[in-house]
């Protein structure tokens, strides 16, 4: 049964979570009584599309249905869940709120909000239980962060609950054990915006420099460790203690103005948004964003490579997605997004990931006549003799495509297969792959026949697919 989500609030960060939701095969019931609310989120849409696939190694669930509500009373009736994502005004956000549990009392809510603790937005609700915070991050169709904060009313069931359908639409729900006015995150943020402000104000850098000693240094740190552990390694052998001992005594120093805020006067806002909009090269908000996402998509990617940090849920979220092969002439052993990272510099999908899309074809085949993991790790595998590939059409980045695999010779030691990778939205043939295989003993690194059962699963594939 498909599974219904309400989003009050259809900004930048409410068109995210709808599309988080949708493209995850959830339906979504939208409210904001803004008449651009439909544009707004078909854009949010088409950059999401076109990004979160990139992500994966399977494809993603048919996406749900998107319908947009001229009532919160409509919107959250069937909902299992809701995403408050409204300006940050407390008495806005209580309305919204009062007026989700008179008409589904039972349906639990969480909130967008940067800054409000749970307890304040919980003030005079019927169920005040049912209300958490769940912050989430720009894009949030792209970046997992969710910070869950309860409060001493919220129940274990409902954060589980919560953790639950997170985790299931690919999020990462980080719990505030306490909750603190703008919870983790944004108090990092805060700090860092607050001493930029006074570099730029007091003519120590432009944006456009301080941007850069964000991203040319400690960003890229802090995206696959994090604080602690970047310093961690920084203590050397001797660890954070010995950090904290050559560092710690600089905490007193007076290097920064955190505890001060400068006026935002506006000779100071005409200053940092000049060099701003200097920086950006004139792009428009859509072209950043679509360059942003990119960029992550190609980060994250390399993440998911090593296993670690967003890269470790991805590998964990694409587990739920991997199909499960069935006995069909021909066989789809592939179906997924061309990554951006897979293109090059002539705008297209690179050859050399055709040979790693029709090679990961192969081992859908290898694993459905049982040369898994398993049959491997044992001594036996199939070995690639030749392959033949032929290239007939471009495929770029962002494209959902398919592969046809067919098992064409099937006997003893030899296993041929021919593989048809085509465009999933009309069935173009874009290009084909003869793959001539043989099996062979690990030990010996010489070629033999295959165990019992993995031939005869060859065999009974080979004549299914020559009968076709």
């Amino acid at each position: 049964m498909t599974k219904t989500a309400a989003i009050i609030g259809g900004g930048v960060i409410g068109g995210g979570w709808a599309a988080r939701f949708l493209l995850n095969g959830w339906d979504v019931n939208v409210f904001d009584p803004d008449p651009e609310a439909e544009r707004k989120i078909s854009e949010v849409m088409a950059n999401a599309r076109h990004a979160l696939p990139m992500l994966y190694d399977y494809a993603l669930p048919a996406e749900g249905n998107l319908r947009f509500c001229s009532s919160i009373a409509d919107a959250v009736t069937d909902a299992q869940w809701v995403q408050e994502s409204v300006s940050e005004r407390l008495e806005l956000k209580h309305k919204v709120l009062a007026e989700v549990q008179s008409a589904n009392a039972s349906v639990p809510v969480g909130s967008s909000t940067s800054g409000f603790k749970p307890s304040e937005l919980q003030e005079g609700a019927r169920v005040p239980g049912q209300i958490m915070v769940t912050h989430p991050f720009n894009p949030v169709y792209l970046l997992p962060l969710i910070e869950v904060v309860p409060s001493k009313v919220t129940s274990e069931e409902a954060i589980e609950n919560a953790n639950e359908i997170l985790n299931s639409i690919g999020l990462y729900p980080l719990r505030v054990q306490k909750e603190i006015d703008a919870h983790i995150a944004d108090r990092f943020l805060e700090a860092v915006w607050r001493e930029a402000l006074w570099l730029v104000k007091d003519g120590i850098a432009n944006t456009e420099e301080i941007d850069n000693a964000i991203r040319y240094g400690f960003g890229i740190r802090w995206a696959q460790m994090g604080l602690f552990e970047t310093y961690r390694v920084a203590g050397g052998e001797a660890g954070m203690r010995h950090f904290m001992a050559q560092f710690g005594p600089a905490l007193k120093w007076p290097w920064t103005k955190l505890m001060d805020v400068p006026e935002f006067t506006d000779e100071l806002v005409d200053m940092i948004a000049d060099q701003s909009d200097a920086q950006s090269g004139g792009l428009t908000i859509r072209e950043l964003e679509r360059k942003r996402d990119n960029n992550l998509i190609a980060m994250m990617r390399a993440l998911k490579q090593q296993g670690n940090a967003a890269g470790r849920l991805i590998n964990d979220h694409q587990e739920t997605l991997r199909p499960v092969l069935e006995d069909t002439a021909p066989l789809i052993t592939i179906n997924r997004s061309i990554p951006v990272d897979w293109t090059d510099y002539n705008g297209h999908m690179n050859e050399g990931r055709y040979g790693q899309i029709f090679s990961d074809a192969a081992d859908a085949v290898m694993n459905h006549v049982g040369a898994n993991a398993e049959y491997i790790k044992a001594g036996n595998s199939y070995f690639t003799a030749e392959t033949t590939i032929k290239y007939l059409i471009e495929s770029h980045a962002g494209e959902q495509v398919r592969v046809e695999s067919r098992i064409t010779l099937g006997e003893g030691k030899k296993l041929r297969c021919f593989h048809e990778m085509k465009r999933e939205s009309d069935g173009e043939l874009l290009a084909t792959c003869d793959q001539f295989m043989l099996h062979v003993n690990l030990e010996s690194r010489k070629s033999c026949p295959p165990l019992d059962h993995v031939k005869d699963k060859v065999e009974s594939l080979a004549k299914l697919h020559a009968e076709a």
